[in-house]
């Protein structure tokens, strides 16, 4: 007797898209079987034609909302998560207060998030003076990577990394045998003040790419960059391989749906840091995308309260509206947004719908249309989307995001 079983005729696995049934028990898959297997369960959700992916991996997510305390902050991005089909949240170290930049301040901010509905994760913050004992003991509490940035990437609370210190922290977390999240614009290539994307300009992420691979090669560190936004990079990041440099990046739902030219002067896409660029530019980030062994393995949703940006609930519904349009499956939605993120991680638990995984679980129906209200706070707001998730599953628990109209129901055995 499972505690539950999910079907579907359109699974994605390992193997592909197809009718399946996942049995879950203990929060954990314990098969995959055919559409019609026998397997008794004491709930049973028979979701037909919609899709069942699984649950988003969302990597290097802002929390702390202006005005609000750190647990509710934590259970508001939570809840977030969950309408967005996002079953693991992994931190952000800063904005924040406190930034996660020490043992002392994750464990602050673990204790805030018991709060959330999903699981939370924690990056660790490199700064100037973070000194090797304080990454071990960040890693020993449970951080399970490190961001630094080399401009303004982790303002107001991560003061940006010069070459050596950036060096330096690579080799101690080469190490480690853990990996290093860097936000690449260049500080020196920014214009004063940083806050419009002519002050902004493609050269700064060049810049601080170059940065980036020059340090890594020297030391061997795994290196992930982003916000990816600048297209004309991506032949500069895809040479970092064939010369050694363990290299990748991710990029975000709004720098592939969002041309500057379509953005209201009002709109919070303004924010952006790197900023949203021109429409050729959105064409050619795709390009890069979609291109065989593509070093921009993960797309995030971006989500940054502190700087007005509200992405995770539309995040998944945008990448599969853009992406559909260019004849991309879902098998590509779920390795962008859960199966990548999970491996650039280790988080051997999460990212695939297969025997024992945690039965993190999305059905997401891919025909449904959504208008996202006009007075949303995301850069989505009034645009008629494609993608819409049903249901949630967090360890096998089951949650019906809000404002989903009635429809697919669990069964008793």
């Amino acid at each position: 007797m499972f505690d539950s079983v999910v079907r579907s005729r359109r699974v994605v696995t390992a193997e592909g898209v197809g009718p399946a049934s996942v049995g879950v028990r203990d929060g954990r898959i314990e098969a995959v079987d055919s559409y019609g297997a026998d397997m008794p369960a004491r709930e049973v959700t028979d979701l037909g034609g919609v899709a069942l992916l699984p649950g988003a991996v969302d990597v290097d997510t802002g929390v702390h909302v202006p005005g609000q305390g750190l647990a509710e902050s934590y259970r508001m991005v939570g809840e977030t998560a969950l309408r967005g089909g996002v079953t693991c949240v992994v931190a952000s170290p800063a904005p924040a207060r406190p930034a996660i930049t020490c043992a002392d301040t994750l464990r602050v901010h673990q204790r805030a998030a018991a709060s959330s509905p999903v699981p939370v994760l924690f990056l660790g913050g490199v700064t100037p003076g973070t000194g090797p004992l304080d990454l071990a003991d960040l890693q020993a509490a449970g951080a399970v990577a490190f961001r630094c940035s080399l401009s303004d990437g982790g303002a107001p609370d991560m003061a940006s990394l010069d070459d050596a210190r950036m060096r330096k922290s690579m080799a101690e977390l080469a190490a480690l045998d853990s990996v290093l999240l860097v936000h690449a614009e260049d500080a020196r290539e920014l214009g004063a003040p940083p806050v419009s994307a002519e002050q902004r300009p493609p050269r700064a992420e060049r810049r601080g790419l170059e940065r980036v691979i020059a340090a890594a090669r020297v030391v061997g560190a795994r290196t992930h960059v982003g916000p990816f936004t600048a297209a004309e990079c991506a032949a500069l990041l895809a040479a970092a391989g064939p010369i050694g440099v363990e290299l990748s990046a991710r990029t975000c739902p709004h720098y592939l749906c969002l041309p500057s030219e379509a953005l209201a002067p009002e709109s919070p896409a303004h924010a952006c840091r790197p900023p949203v660029r021109s429409d050729a530019n959105r064409r050619a980030l795709w390009s890069a995308l979609l291109a065989e062994d593509s070093s921009i393995t993960t797309v995030g949703s971006g989500h940054l309260p502190a700087h007005g940006l509200y992405t995770l609930e539309w995040s998944l519904s945008a990448l599969w509206t853009a992406a559909h349009r260019r004849g991309r499956g879902l098998v590509e939605l779920a390795r962008w947004t859960a199966l990548a993120p999970a491996e650039l991680l280790g988080l051997g638990g999460k990212g695939r719908i297969t025997a024992g995984r945690d039965a993190d679980l999305v059905a997401f129906d891919p025909l449904a249309r959504v208008v996202v209200p006009p007075v949303d706070p995301s850069p989505y707001a009034g645009r008629e989307l494609t993608g819409r998730v049903e249901q949630v599953w967090v360890s096998g628990r089951r949650t019906v995001p809000e404002d989903v109209p009635d429809g697919l129901r669990a069964e008793g055995p």
